[in-house]
């Protein structure tokens, strides 16, 4: 194993910015931002912005050797829950050892291209009921259950039969989706891919290509912008990451096609161009996202939020993007860090303070690197 894979730190000041496009007909300099008539609640004219540039110090490998990593949860008493996606399997690591105790399989799983057991989430009320909650493709569709989490029983034995919470999500070999994230308003939303059938985007009848908000029981939540219904918003292609800044304004990161990934603020009800649009569109119609990237550079998947950053979690591009906001705008060029460094980096997830937890993602059928390893990273971010 290389020096750089140690836990030795490294330090990484601003990064290739340059590797970010900003709208059509720009030199770059800029980001895309909704349109008058869709964009969400615009930066306040009172709200600082962080600093334009920032760094990112590797502070150690909390563990390695996992296969296909792709959710993350901390846990609140200490220690890290991680699915595998082939595997069907949740793992506790502990952050301090980095040993590796697996709670069980979760039944039910049937793990095919992109889909398989994706992101899991913490009950909002797991001091009391240590409830997990996971999305996951079954052999008919994507679909999130919730599961008792019991660590005085022997290790494989740890996970309860899953409960369903919500199913009829359509599933694919490839865009299923998957994150999964409670929200400060205690309601569980999940990001939907539209499973390679691009109509289902526009279709607010379907579940595909959306992000969906919903009780932690599964029914419509309360003050869905559509009666009865747990969409939240339509037109996307396949949401891979979900945060909310400190003043609960809901961001997401999705895949385009073969042009523009993008990074978007969330607003209820808004349409936001798939398959339509990719990128910034003169369509009013659509929500235009805060910052676009070439595929080749991004193909986003988890985000965070830290101190007025957006930190954005790169596959295809193998990188870890950094975007400043200012309201729900980006307050500067987004940066990279980490280019190539770890390969495809799947899930990142705030730790407190100025930390972040990352998972790379080259054990998923796509990743180049030899070693076989998959890890999580404890970064300083600034």
């Amino acid at each position: 194993m290389t020096a750089v894979l140690a836990a030795t730190a490294l330090l990484l000041t601003a990064g290739c910015s340059s590797d970010w496009s900003g709208p059509p007909g720009t030199d770059g300099s800029t980001t895309a931002r909704g349109t008058a008539s869709s964009a969400a609640p615009s930066a306040s004219s009172t709200e600082s912005a962080p600093p334009a540039k920032g760094s990112v110090k590797v502070v150690r490998t909390v563990t390695e050797g996992l296969k296909s990593p792709w959710g993350l949860a901390p846990l609140p008493d200490g220690g890290l829950l991680v699915s595998s996606r082939d595997e069907g399997t949740i793992t506790r690591v502990d952050e301090e050892t980095g040993r590796q105790t697996q709670l069980g399989k979760v039944s039910g799983v049937s793990p095919d291209g992109e889909g398989g057991l994706l992101g899991i989430a913490l009950s909002p009320d797991y001091a009391a009921d240590h409830m997990v909650y996971a999305y996951f493709t079954s052999a008919s569709d994507n679909r999130i259950v919730r599961m008792l989490y019991d660590a005085g029983k022997p290790s494989g034995e740890q996970l309860g039969a899953p409960d369903t919470v919500f199913k009829g999500i359509p599933k694919g070999f490839i865009h299923n989706g998957g994150r999964i994230a409670f929200g400060p308003d205690g309601m569980l939303y999940a990001g939907t891919g539209e499973s390679g059938t691009k109509g289902l985007s526009q279709d607010r009848k379907s579940l595909g290509g959306k992000i969906l908000r919903m009780t932690p029981e599964g029914e419509p939540a309360p003050g869905n912008p559509f009666p009865d219904s747990v969409v939240y918003t339509y037109g996307h292609r396949n949401v891979q990451g979900l945060a909310w800044d400190d003043e609960q304004r809901l961001f997401a990161s999705e895949f385009g096609q073969d042009t523009w990934d993008e990074l978007n603020a969330i607003k209820p009800g808004d349409n936001y161009g798939w398959p339509d649009a990719e990128g910034t569109s003169s369509d009013k119609r659509f929500h235009n996202p805060i910052a676009q990237w070439h595929t080749d550079v991004a193909s986003p998947s988890g985000i965070a939020y830290v101190n007025g950053v957006i930190w954005m979690a790169g596959l295809k591009g193998e990188r870890l993007w950094r975007i400043p906001l200012k309201g729900t705008e980006a307050a500067a060029k987004p940066a990279a860090f980490l280019t190539g460094t770890y390969g495809r980096l799947r899930t990142v997830v705030a730790a407190g303070g100025d930390k972040l937890w990352l998972v790379t993602s080259n054990t998923d059928g796509r990743g180049t690197q030899k070693s076989g390893d998959d890890r999580i990273l404890e970064l300083e971010v600034r």
